[in-house]
């Protein structure tokens, strides 16, 4: 490896994790070529932790975190590139991850107190990301006809809102009727991309 070494957390932000699926194989490619390159890894599962919704802006700006929550809110405090992968459901992220994000991104961590109601400073600038999001669509017709309006959400309203960038994506499509071949080569994909902590 050229580059410098990387702090990297992978959020897999599959919901099921009663069995296997192709979120959670992508996760551990990336996180096995990451490894395989000196970076440093940590994961944090989703299905795993059990932590409420927020019902009140109030809740969100005062409200203590959820125990279940502190170590992977340390965890993105920690990392200097995050990696989060999910399904898209219904169009978007899953509820699970939305709800996760909604924890964890708090004003006092992921940007200052501000006044007035206006957010403070971004406080996770300097750290970049990549989002890795499956689908039973055609990728591009998720790019083009439809726009990617949620993978552009997430990358302005949540990850850049808080100062993380660049925000790169890999977006695989037709996930349904995906071919061995295929999935081998976007494996691979990720394997490269875990080696080269992008």
């Amino acid at each position: 490896m050229d580059g410098p070494l990387t702090r990297i957390l992978i959020i897999q932000g599959h919901p099921d994790g009663g069995r296997a699926h192709l979120c959670g194989a992508l996760a551990q490619a990336y996180a096995d070529g990451a490894g395989a390159a000196g970076h440093e890894v940590r994961t944090v599962m989703l299905a795993g932790l059990s932590f409420p919704l927020l019902h009140s802006q109030h809740a969100w700006e005062h409200g203590p975190l959820p125990p279940g929550l502190q170590a992977a809110q340390d965890a993105i405090g920690w990392a200097q590139h995050l990696v989060i992968v999910f399904p898209l459901w219904l169009g978007d992220m899953p509820a699970l991850l939305k709800g996760f994000l909604e924890q964890v991104m708090r004003p006092g961590f992921a940007f200052g107190p501000g006044s007035d109601g206006i957010p403070g400073g971004k406080a996770l600038r300097g750290k970049s990301a990549r989002i890795v999001v499956t689908m039973g669509m055609p990728a591009l017709a998720y790019r083009w006809w439809y726009g990617a309006h949620s993978l552009k959400s997430m990358k302005r309203n949540i990850l850049a809102f808080v100062g993380i960038a660049p925000v790169r994506d890999s977006v695989i499509g037709m996930v349904g009727k995906l071919p061995a071949a295929r999935a081998g080569k976007w494996f691979a994909r990720m394997r490269a991309l875990g080696q080269a902590g992008k």
